[in-house]
């Protein structure tokens, strides 16, 4: 994995606001290699790990990762992974990826739909440490493999600043959203990074193509995976020491367990690259 350096304001973009655009880091030739691998799948029959909704407009898979190699070129991606690495850790493992296509709602649509609502990510733990001590545990990487590049196509919206609130999101009586929303206008290839504390939502897709992304998330070693235990044995294949620290290997590269999974690769990569402290 080749070193990106995280510029001063980008780390002040996303401390302040809790997300980060990333334009332009995927090309053609790999877009359209994800875009065909996540095509197969959603017109597969394939229910494994499968999360959809009734009526059919959002559909996708967990662990996609182990579902098509195609995806496994972004478990050590160059351009987004290293600035995740300098935002929180050298000692972080993959704690899910997943793939999502939002097809167009339905006519008639209002323009205020949220669909998920406004929510921080990393299931009930809001409520089980209080919003005024929640901390930030999980970066997502969201790959986005067609044009958003006008509103109201399903893009992610994000509540700017909200990774610093230390209560409950407010949104006020009879509106969908907080007084501010950031809906980004994105091209295939672009990426989004945003932190667990930081609010989000389903944006409506008023258009009539499919909304594709898939999300690549990181969390400290210590933080349970959300969509897998151990994965299989071919998605280990052709890894290299960095690659299997992300997918939490628990043996050292002589064969010694190491209690907690083992972080050196990845925390002997960041020391060789960067003399600045990660951050915890």
């Amino acid at each position: 994995m080749e070193f990106t350096p995280l510029t001063a304001a980008q780390r002040t973009q996303f401390e302040e606001q809790g997300y980060l655009v990333v334009p332009g880091v995927l090309d053609q030739p790999l877009i359209d290699r994800l875009v065909a691998a996540g095509d197969r799948l959603i017109a597969s029959d394939l229910q494994e790990n499968r999360q959809a909704t009734k009526d059919g407009l959002y559909d996708g898979f967990r662990n996609v990762i182990a579902l098509d190699p195609a995806f496994k070129s972004l478990l050590t991606f160059s351009a987004t992974v290293p600035l995740i690495v300098q935002l929180l850790s050298p000692r972080i493992h993959l704690v899910t990826s997943h793939l999502i296509y939002k097809h167009p709602d339905l006519p008639g649509t209002p323009p205020s739909r949220r669909d998920p609502d406004w929510h921080r990510d990393i299931l009930n733990t809001p409520e089980d440490l209080g919003h005024d001590k929640l901390p930030r545990m999980e970066i997502k990487c969201a790959y986005y493999l067609s044009d958003l590049s006008v509103p109201q196509k399903g893009a992610t919206l994000f509540s700017p600043g909200s990774n610093n609130l230390k209560q409950k999101l407010e949104i006020p009586a009879g509106q969908a959203d907080p007084p501010n929303v950031f809906e980004p206008l994105l091209k295939p290839g672009d990426a989004v990074l945003f932190e667990n504390r930081t609010y989000h939502a389903g944006g409506v897709n008023l258009s009539n193509e499919t909304r594709k992304v898939v999300m690549f998330g990181y969390g400290y070693q210590w933080l349970k995976p959300f969509d897998y235990f151990i994965q299989p044995p071919e998605v280990w294949e052709g890894l290299d020491d960095i690659g299997k620290q992300l997918l939490g290997a628990l043996k050292d590269k002589n064969g010694h367990f190491v209690s907690g999974g083992i972080n050196k690769p990845l925390t002997d990569w960041y020391a060789a690259n960067t003399r600045t402290p990660a951050l915890a």
